[in-house]
Formats: structure tokens, C-alpha cells, sequence
């Protein structure tokens, strides 16, 4: 029996995201007294594949093989089952993002297995199986008992933390058998965003909607993103209107994002939107109408025109950062 976690590398390199998932497996594992077995996809060295010992994975299976080059659901999930098969797994871990909502839903039907999406903690309990989650726009939380032998959690980023847990690792190639059938994404063209923070990994966001006015008044957002190493983003009516790149579009129907802290400027808050950004650990809301459902997610909000305050806002940030 083990912890299986899918991890993601970007150009053969782990982010935070990972070390997070693996540090969660752990505290599974610890639990349930096994150990976390890691399933790597990708043309990784050794020397990265060691790191994630660090975090409390006892074993990494790495796959390397050029047909899985890219991202195909179907090809992935047939890994994956594999692996759970050879391991034994009994919980199967992924992160809640689009590599992981692609797969995951995929897998429990191929296994018979239960799935909790968003996961925000540890199980409550092993026996019942019980997950928590985050409801009704992160109003409510809500428990999901799973009762297959088979558990797949989906945890949702920042929720749990990185924590270091040393243990000796042993890397074993893995050769899983590849149906081509199930091999039908076909990459033609790859253009990646440079000189930007990725809003994935941003552990800062500044965010700015309609409020703004129009891309005129971008500066400040940047500005104030630039002060902070921060991340930028945007609501959907902004990239919708073609102010900013859709790559920015933050929301249900865009990015889940979940930094620590996240500014919403001039943003009314829509449920959508909020269902995107209701993981961030601090909400920081300005907006000229007092009663904009923005500030029932805020920690902190500022009522008043954001073309206003923002400049007040980065000559503060430049006053703290001189001393």
C-alpha cells in the first residue's frame, strides 16, 4: 500500500506546487502508515527527481518517453492506473489545476474510485475516508466521505503549505505500456509568455477589473505589481473587452489561482470570478461601491475610486521598501 502523487514538471524543473503535494502525501502517509510514492512524466535528471525526497517521497517512478512528451488525458490516465497498480496505491494525489482536472476525473472512473476535488486539509479522518473542501464560493466548507478502496484527491494550491521532510529516495524507471490509440494530442506550435511571473506560481497577484476603465490606466497595476514581484491579473469583462491578454483572465471560466495575497482592483466581484480567486490567503479590495460583493471575500478593502487610491497605494509600497 502507498500514497501515489502525479507530480508536474515545467522543462524538466519541480515548482512550489509540487513540493506542496508531496509534503501533503506525506502527512496522508504518516497516517496511514505507508510511504508517498512520486510518478514523474517527463525528461527529468535524477538530480531534480532526488529533491523531491526532501518533502517525504520514499520512491520516484519516472516515465521518460518521447510519445509523452505532451499532455494527452487518455495516455496519462492509463500511466497513472499503472502505477497505482505496481505501487498498490490506496490514495492517489493531484493538484487541483488543469493538468490534474484532466486526469483525475478520468482515473476514478477507470479505477472505480472515489474523487474529492479542492481539497483544502488533511483527511478529518481515515476511517470514514473524509475530505474538506471549500463550498458555495469558499462561504461554506463542506466534508466528502469517500467510501471506495480507492481514494483520488485533487488539493488545491496554498492550501497546505511546503513542508521538509527528509527521507532516503530511490528513483526506478518506469515503462508503462502506451496505447498509441490513446495518444491523440498533436503539438504543432509551442509560444511560451516570457518576462511575466506565471499567475500559477505568483505567490502575489494584483488584479484589476472594469474599475480600471480602460487599458489607458494599466500603468499602475503594473507598477504596483513590479514594486511587489507580484503577478498580474485581470477579471473576464477586461480580457473579454481586449484590455489585457486572455492569459491573464482570472476566475471559474479562466485561471484558479490562490496566492497569498491578491489585490482586486476595481473589481465588482462576481461569483465567478471569486469561485477563481477564493483560495488566496489574503484578499486586498478596493472599489467605489460599498456594497460590491467583492468585500464579502476581502479581508481588507478600501471603498473609493481605484484610479485614485492605487497611486496612493505604490507611493506607500515605495515608502516601505526605502527604509
Amino acid at each position: 500500500m502507498s500514497v501515489l502523487v502525479y507530480t508536474e514538471n515545467w522543462d524538466g524543473k519541480f515548482k512550489k506546487l509540487t513540493f506542496e503535494l508531496i509534503s501533503y502525501a506525506h502527512e496522508i502517509a504518516k497516517t496511514l502508515g505507508t510511504s508517498v510514492v512520486a510518478l514523474s512524466i517527463g525528461n527529468v535528471s535524477d538530480e531534480n527527481l532526488k529533491i523531491l525526497e526532501t518533502y517525504g517521497a520514499a520512491k520516484v517512478l519516472h516515465v521518460h518517453d518521447e510519445k509523452l512528451k505532451w499532455l494527452s488525458n487518455q495516455a496519462f490516465t492509463s500511466v497513472v492506473a499503472q502505477a497505482v497498480a505496481k505501487e498498490n496505491a490506496e490514495v492517489i494525489i493531484f493538484a487541483h489545476n488543469n493538468a490534474g482536472k484532466a486526469i483525475a476525473p478520468r482515473l476514478s472512473v477507470r479505477l472505480g474510485a472515489g474523487l474529492a476535488t479542492g481539497a483544502t486539509a488533511i483527511p478529518v479522518s481515515m476511517e470514514p475516508f473524509v475530505i474538506t473542501k471549500k463550498v458555495y464560493t469558499s462561504k461554506a466548507l463542506g466534508n466528502i466521505v469517500i467510501k471506495t478502496p480507492k481514494k483520488i484527491i485533487t488539493l488545491l494550491q496554498n492550501a497546505f503549505g511546503v513542508i521538509e521532510s527528509p527521507v532516503d529516495c530511490t528513483i526506478e524507471a518506469f515503462h508503462p505500456e502506451i496505447n498509441e490509440q490513446e495518444l491523440k494530442t498533436n503539438v504543432t506550435e509551442v509560444n511560451k509568455v516570457t518576462g511575466k511571473i506565471l499567475l500559477t506560481d505568483a505567490e502575489i497577484v494584483v488584479s484589476g477589473g472594469r474599475g480600471m476603465k480602460g487599458p489607458e490606466n494599466w500603468g499602475g497595476i503594473e507598477e504596483l505589481a513590479a514594486l511587489l514581484g507580484a503577478g498580474t491579473a485581470c477579471s473576464r469583462p477586461v480580457s473579454d473587452e481586449g484590455w489585457r491578454p486572455h492569459d491573464e483572465h482570472t476566475g471559474q471560466t479562466g485561471k484558479m489561482i490562490a496566492p497569498n495575497l491578491y489585490f482586486a482592483l476595481g473589481i465588482s466581484g462576481a461569483i465567478q470570478h471569486l469561485g477563481g480567486v477564493s483560495g488566496s490567503k489574503c484578499i486586498v479590495a478596493v472599489n467605489k461601491d460599498p456594497d460590491a460583493p467583492i468585500f464579502e471575500a476581502a479581508d481588507y478593502g478600501i471603498v473609493g475610486d481605484v484610479l485614485k487610491v492605487l497611486p496612493e497605494l505604490i507611493a506607500e509600497v515605495k515608502k516601505l521598501k526605502a527604509q
